[in-house]
């Protein structure tokens, strides 16, 4: 057999096989080209300073007192979340996710094979349960290389805000916010329930949903307490930390779906 006749036998046994295999992965329900199953949901949290979008390091916002700042680092852990049904039969997904803005891909939760239904209203945690925060160090989002786990203190910080402001006596008029502890009298752990309200999720098979969540920065650092960058620029252990999770609590709110 010459070289070209070798060459070109190759040649059709290569697109013989492809062509077997786009045959076995059509009929088998593998099709790459595929649509995915439409009962998904998709939790967006989407970050503000007010009503203007959070930019790290590049923009400045002002406090209730009128303290110009700037912010550098931003994340917080979302846990145990749980969709409450109108017919009684909730929805829970259980476990711990950390948003984090500099990463944009953590900033959308997608659950998969969504129970259809009409539900009413979602809750969950700001935080880490105290199962989690008494089971060491994990992996996944409670993995340390995320440096939201204090080793000397056995927990998980449950929210960091970090930034920068003149009214700061703090050096380099740096600012900082590490909030964790799981414990009485200083358990930040923050429960907080969204109503869906007229806009109830109603989910159906083939269907795709979003929640969009406004996450307004500005709360953590005015409602119920209002924050003092020169009084207050640090809280990395459980003095003070009550105060900050009182207030970041409140800093989630429901974005409308659009019609």
């Amino acid at each position: 057999m010459s070289e070209d006749n070798y060459n070109l036998k190759k040649i059709i046994n290569i697109f013989l096989y492809m062509a077997i295999l786009w045959v076995v992965m059509s009929f088998s329900g593998h099709n790459p080209k595929q649509k995915p199953k439409g009962d998904q949901l998709t939790i967006s949290f989407n970050h503000f300073v007010g009503n203007t979008v959070l930019k790290l390091d590049s923009a400045f916002y002002k406090n209730e007192l009128g303290q110009p700042f700037t912010l550098s680092n931003f994340k917080y852990y979302i846990s145990n979340i749980n969709f409450k049904n109108s017919n009684g039969k909730d929805f829970t997904l259980n476990g711990s996710f950390l948003i984090n803005e500099d990463e944009e891909n953590t900033k959308q939760i997608i659950i998969n094979s969504f129970p259809e239904g009409n539900y009413t209203s979602v809750d969950f945690i700001v935080g880490v349960d105290s199962l989690h925060n008494c089971s060491g160090a994990q992996s996944g989002a409670l993995d340390p290389i995320n440096a939201m786990f204090w080793a000397w203190n056995t927990g998980y910080i449950f929210l960091k805000l970090e930034g920068w402001s003149s009214a700061s006596k703090s050096p380099g008029n740096f600012f900082e916010y590490h909030i964790g502890g799981y414990k009485q009298p200083s358990n930040c752990i923050r429960k907080v329930t969204l109503d869906l309200g007229k806009n109830n999720l109603k989910l159906e098979i083939g269907k795709q949903k979003n929640l969009n969540i406004k996450v307004n920065i500005l709360e953590i650092l005015k409602n119920p307490t209002v924050i003092d960058f020169e009084k207050l620029s640090s809280v990395t252990d459980h003095k003070n930390a009550t105060v900050i999770a009182d207030n970041y609590k409140d800093m989630f709110e429901l974005i409308p779906n659009e019609k």
